[in-house]
């Protein structure tokens, strides 16, 4: 009688034990590739995850079973989760609950601040217009002795590790600690050096990277700008008038071949063949490159520049009116032959 007993108990609990292991450990991913990540956002219920999550699991009904035992409806966490082929329904809950995985945000050659909200929305939870509430925030620019203007000034471009879930505010502070960390003791000497602000040497680089897309040449470039402002020479650079039309029209997804002379003539704080010195903000978004560009310069007594037709990407420099007139007449006349007027 014991030994049936006992005999019983025993199949009671391989029953048990089996079952446990079904709903608990078997392989219930049904995904290709090694890993699949999760997305959840933080108004997400149990069920707007099970249809998110149910084509890559075998057993929607196991899972719910499985989180109702974890109380993992009671403790939904938004973020982005990686999830291993093979997992069984507690490991997948586990990785939901506790192991929110960073992800690699890049970002480059952002025209406006707008446009620099609209492509960390792309990578990340928040939308655009929470991200730009977040960068233009008065009282943060403020603080940090910072305007709307030249707010872009802050976000370096590089790729950097953050949360999907990171909140607006939060990732805007990290760029400021990026920024802060970027400006170190060598490069706030060197900015010094050449008597421009943190600010104006960004400002200056955005012209600089928008010259030439050649690095060797961004410092020589770089050098031409700093000889006109030691002159006291306005900068007269094209890719401002660019810039001006741009704004004064509302419309950056123009494209401007050629600037005329009568461009030459909008008022725009950002003209520099009106103003004298440098824009209020930047252009553009420089890259370190292009930074580093303007504070490690090309000395040498260059004033003028043009595109060299023959050499795409670089120019041709001149110290003399007389000569930089014979090198504009050499690129006008290879503009005019292939019928670029604008």
């Amino acid at each position: 009688m014991k030994k049936a007993i006992l005999i019983s108990i025993t199949i009671a609990s391989i029953i048990l034990l089996f079952g446990y292991y079904n709903l608990m450990h078997r392989d219930n991913t049904n995904f290709e590739g090694d890993s699949t990540f999760i997305y959840i956002n933080s108004s997400d219920s149990i069920v707007s995850i099970l249809d998110t999550i149910n084509k890559k699991i075998k057993s929607p009904k196991t899972f719910l079973k499985a989180a109702k035992r974890m109380d993992y409806i009671e403790n939904i966490k938004s973020g982005r989760f990686n999830i291993i082929k093979g997992a069984g329904n507690k490991e997948i809950i586990n990785s939901l609950k506790f192991n929110n995985t960073p992800l690699t945000v890049t970002f480059n050659n952002q025209e406006r601040i707008h446009d620099l909200a609209g492509r960390v929305s792309k990578q990340i939870l928040a939308d655009s217009v929470s991200l730009l509430n977040a960068f233009l925030e008065k009282s943060f620019l403020e603080d940090n002795g910072f305007n709307e203007t030249n707010s872009m000034s802050i976000y370096i471009p590089n790729s950097y590790e953050f949360f999907w879930n990171v909140e607006p505010n939060k990732f805007r502070n990290r760029m400021l600690e990026e920024y802060n960390d970027f400006w170190n003791e060598d490069r706030t000497k060197k900015a010094k050096s050449i008597d421009l602000s943190k600010k104006e040497v960004i400002v200056l680089a955005s012209i600089v990277q928008k010259e030439s897309i050649k690095l060797d040449e961004r410092p020589i470039i770089a050098g031409v700008y700093l000889n006109r402002l030691r002159k006291k020479m306005r900068l007269q650079a094209d890719p401002t008038v660019i810039y001006s039309i741009k704004s004064y029209y509302n419309n950056f997804d123009t494209i401007i071949r050629r600037v005329l002379y009568r461009d030459l003539k909008l008022e725009s704080p950002y003209n520099t063949y009106k103003i004298k010195g440098l824009p209020p903000g930047p252009i553009s978004m420089p890259d370190i490159s292009s930074i580093d560009a303007v504070l490690n310069s090309r000395s040498h007594d260059y004033i003028f520049f043009v595109a060299d037709p023959y050499n795409p990407g670089y120019h041709l420099f001149a110290s003399t009116l007389r000569q930089h007139n014979k090198n504009r007449r050499v690129y006008t006349r290879w503009l005019n032959s292939k019928k670029i007027y604008r």
